[in-house]
């Protein structure tokens, strides 16, 4: 299946739900304890801190046909190290932060996207159940930073370490009369990890974990609101640190989306906004008329902070007056649909 945009736009701004904060800086206190959400931790770390799980476990319930056949995404973030260095005639030295002509570098960490897929998975194929690895390699990339005249003034080195674990699914029968199954889905993470702080912890966890499950030729149910016949069984589907919702067009019940962060049913990004500010509880007009407020020097360091944070300034500062005004207010109609 191809995500609809509008249903992957509601899925990255869960996995980016405050990545970086205003006031968008690596100095501000609010960003040196990152990644909050969506988190499924190494198990040696999980056993010491109960605040911070070791697996992801979400149930929802799927009206279906012998010809249903369901599709199962768990996305996730890996932090990137990303560290700065300035050569010399001795080398690479490790720095901070690093200005090369105009352009400032910082060390930090940055994140990638990652994404485990499972389509075309029968109803009689999930009774057995199914489990799909999580396999990533350690790796680390180069970029060479040259000066104006086009010569090796330091480097940005970016490095990731392994991630293991597994998705499980399954499925279970409960209602045979009306076709309705209880879907199961659980990310593990089994990533070894020798002890150390929560940092330390972040670089080997599943950040910002959400499930994707979409039917063909099938009907979710509701969990907010379940049919007056299905309110037990809703209530009996297990979740932790899941809150599943449905996604799509408002009268769609073919995809749920199974999120870390509280969301109603057919959540939608406004169409004023002009992008993402990674913090979805605040007004998009407050946090760009911060940022156009910014000083120069404020602007310079959000720029080298994060790649995303520098994206944000650029298309603020590009934005017109007309675009401005749409963001000033919005009346919509309220109104209670059955």
């Amino acid at each position: 299946m191809s995500t609809p945009d509008s249903v992957r736009a509601i899925a990255d701004a869960v996995m980016y739900e405050g990545y970086i904060l205003w006031p968008y800086r690596r100095s501000a206190l609010k960003n040196q304890r990152r990644f909050t959400f969506g988190g499924v931790y190494p198990p040696s770390h999980a056993h010491k801190h109960e605040d911070d799980p070791n697996a992801m476990h979400t149930e929802v319930l799927l009206e279906c046909a012998s010809e249903t056949t369901v599709e199962v995404t768990v996305r996730f973030l890996q932090i990137i190290d990303r560290s700065v260095a300035r050569r010399s005639d001795d080398g690479l030295q490790a720095v901070q932060e690093l200005t090369i002509g105009n352009e400032r570098h910082m060390s930090w960490e940055e994140a990638v996207e990652r994404e485990v897929c499972a389509g075309g998975l029968s109803i009689r194929a999930l009774d057995a159940g199914l489990r799909i690895p999580i396999a990533i390699a350690a790796g680390a990339q180069q970029e060479d930073l040259l000066d104006e005249r086009g010569r090796p003034a330091g480097a940005l080195r970016r490095s990731w370490h392994a991630l293991s674990g597994d998705v499980s699914i399954g499925c279970q029968g409960l209602e045979q009369e009306r076709n309705l199954i209880r879907l199961a889905v659980r990310v593990s993470n089994s990533t070894p990890f020798h002890g150390g702080s929560r940092q330390q912890a972040l670089a080997r966890t599943f950040c910002s974990t959400h499930v994707l499950a979409h039917a063909s030729n099938g009907d979710f149910v509701s969990l907010t609101d379940p049919p007056a016949d299905l309110r037990a069984a809703a209530q009996a589907c297990r979740n932790e640190g899941a809150w599943p919702v449905l996604v799509g067009e408002p009268d769609s019940r073919s995809t749920m989306l199974c999120s870390p962060i509280i969301l109603e049913d057919h959540p939608r990004i406004a169409p004023e906004s002009p992008g993402d500010l990674f913090d979805g509880g605040e007004i998009d007009q407050l946090l760009i008329l911060n940022i156009l407020s910014l000083t120069d020097e404020e602007k310079a360091e959000m720029r080298a902070t994060d790649p995303r944070a520098r994206e944000i300034l650029e298309r603020t500062e590009a934005l017109t007056p007309e675009e401005l005004m749409r963001l000033h207010g919005t009346i919509r109609e309220f109104g209670l649909e059955r």
